[in-house]
């Protein structure tokens, strides 16, 4: 469904994505890990059209991604991680909004917003502003945009940002019959542990390059060890991470300042 071939992005000379190549397929949920600044947002903002790479390009469903337009557009439902909407909206005007976006028969959008926001708790605040939308609730609306058009590849980011246990439970298991039924989901998070039993497969970057791809099981034993965060660490270079947690609860506590004022003594 999506094959990324190739992909370069550089910025002031500095590699965001460093010929970056994966393919996520019709009926799986695919991750893409890494830390900050990794390339991850580069990354997604190519396929969506937003950015233009230097080099390889990006298909989805075997058309070309055009930054400037083409129909790649229709085939996507998008979920940001800080997601704008607009807020002089209600909920149902958002929703209806999006589906004159893509096109859709404002009749049958109108029917199917109205079960959605009902399935989903936001019947009551169907005709409020989003402005007075909590953050959760504005997330639950972001989805419902996105999955809205019915789109073959499903691209997610931190979308599970402000919901509660129960929700995010139900979004998972929304997310997983979308695959069953044929759909590409790509799943960008820092939730590593619901990453382990959420997706098919993993692909964990770093600079812009590929560090390990497969199932979270064959990427934890590339790594050789127990936990996909553990992997991730290993496989980003993170340094001990016992070690940085202990001198960061130190210096809250200000246990070892003498030792630093003397280090900067000597130094000085």
């Amino acid at each position: 469904m999506l094959k990324i071939a190739n992909l370069s992005k550089r910025y002031g000379g500095v590699p965001a994505v460093d010929d970056l190549s994966f393919q996520v397929k019709a009926g799986e949920i695919f991750a893409l890990l890494g830390p900050n600044g990794a390339g991850k947002t580069t990354t997604l903002k190519i396929i969506l059209g937003l950015l233009r790479p230097d080099g390889g390009e990006a298909t989805i469903d075997g058309q070309p991604v055009i930054p400037e337009g083409g129909d790649h557009k229709f085939l996507i439902g998008y979920v940001p991680e800080n997601g704008a909407v607009y807020e002089s909206l209600t909920g149902r005007e958002y929703l209806s909004f999006v589906g004159e976006l893509y096109h859709l028969d404002p009749t049958a959008v109108a029917r199917k917003a109205e079960r959605l926001l009902g399935l989903v708790g936001l019947e009551p605040m169907a005709d409020q502003i989003l402005r007075e939308y909590s953050k959760g609730m504005k997330q639950k609306i972001m989805i419902l945009a996105a999955l809205l058009p019915d789109p073959k590849l499903i691209i997610l980011d931190e979308p599970f940002s402000g919901l509660d246990a129960n929700t995010v439970s139900v979004f998972k298991e929304i997310f997983r019959r979308q695959a069953r039924e044929g759909k590409a989901v790509l799943l960008s998070s820092h939730m590593l542990e619901m990453v382990e039993h959420l997706a098919d497969r993993v692909l964990i970057i770093n600079h812009g390059r590929a560090q390990a791809c497969g199932t979270a099981a064959e990427v934890m034993a590339a790594a050789g060890q127990s936990s996909l965060d553990r992997a991730f660490n290993v496989l980003t270079g993170a340094r001990d991470i016992a070690a940085q947690a202990g001198e960061i609860v130190d210096a809250i506590h200000g246990r070892g300042d003498a030792e630093d004022d003397g280090r900067r003594a000597n130094i000085g």
